[in-house]
């Protein structure tokens, strides 16, 4: 008995473009509900345009995470400071890290007793062109969770 072999590599790739077209398919309607559903959200992820390498400084870094923060929704009674830590000199890489602490000071407790610090990042990876956006991440105090941000390069207005 002779099988047409032909046939059964054409009905093959048939059947593989059918699947990746639906794998595609569904991967595009995962991304669209997905968006929609932050979107909607009602607490919705905020960002901000950041640095690029070439207009970082430690002062620009502080100032644009004040900023990122200042999009955050907190109580009123809440303040912080932030501050730069250190500067660490990898290989390829100079990490800056700033600390943001955070505290609830009364009349009655000047020097509060509970504080909160979120611990941020910033990657400066030597070598990379002077307009790429800086990288950055920050991770809550007592957390393993880190945060990164979706970097968009700071546009001229």
């Amino acid at each position: 008995m002779e099988v047409n072999t032909d046939s059964t590599k054409q009905t093959t790739m048939e059947n593989n473009c059918e699947v990746d077209e639906l794998a595609q398919a569904i991967a595009e309607n995962a991304i669209f509900a997905a968006i929609k559903t932050m979107e909607e959200a009602e607490y919705p992820v905020k960002n901000i345009k950041w640095i690029t390498h070439g207009e970082f400084t430690v002062e620009t870094g502080r100032e644009q995470i004040e900023e990122y923060i200042s999009t955050w929704e907190f109580q009123d009674y809440w303040v912080h400071y932030s501050e730069f830590i250190q500067r660490k000199d990898l290989h390829h890489t100079f990490y800056y890290i700033y600390c943001v602490r955070w505290s609830i000071p009364t009349a009655r407790k000047p020097m509060a007793q509970v504080t909160a610090a979120v611990y941020f990042i910033i990657k400066i990876t030597k070598g990379k062109p002077a307009d790429s956006p800086i990288d950055v991440s920050y991770v809550f105090e007592a957390q393993s969770l880190i945060h990164r941000q979706l970097l968009e390069r700071k546009t001229e207005d």
